[in-house]
C-alpha cells in the first residue's frame, strides 16, 4: 500500500508533517527530493492524487483477492431500496 506524507529534510533528518502509520518497527519507504526552483505545485498535487488513486485500486484488488466482495446484483438491489428507486 502507498501512503504519501509530506516532510522537510533538514540537518540530515527528515521530519514528517504527520506521523506515519507503520506496521511493526520497520517500514520500507521511498524518498523523493524536490527541487524548490522547479516545483510546480499543481503538477505535484496531480501526482499525489494519482498515487492516492493507485492506492485505492490496490486496496480494491486486495479486497477482491480476500473474498470481501459481493455480487453487483446485491449492490444494485440495496441502492434501489435505500434510495427508493424502482428497478
Amino acid at each position: 500500500m502507498l501512503k504519501t506524507i509530506e516532510g522537510i529534510y533538514q540537518d540530515g533528518q527528515i521530519r514528517f508533517t504527520e506521523p506515519p502509520q507503520c506496521v511493526g518497527d520497520r517500514t520500507q519507504v521511498l524518498v523523493t527530493f524536490l527541487d524548490p526552483d522547479k516545483i510546480n505545485s499543481a503538477k505535484l498535487r496531480q501526482l499525489l492524487e494519482q498515487l492516492e488513486t493507485i492506492k485505492g485500486i490496490q486496496q480494491g484488488f486486495e479486497e477482491l483477492n480476500a473474498g470481501q466482495t459481493r455480487p453487483i446484483e446485491d449492490f444494485v438491489q440495496e441502492m434501489q431500496q435505500k434510495y427508493d428507486i424502482s428497478g
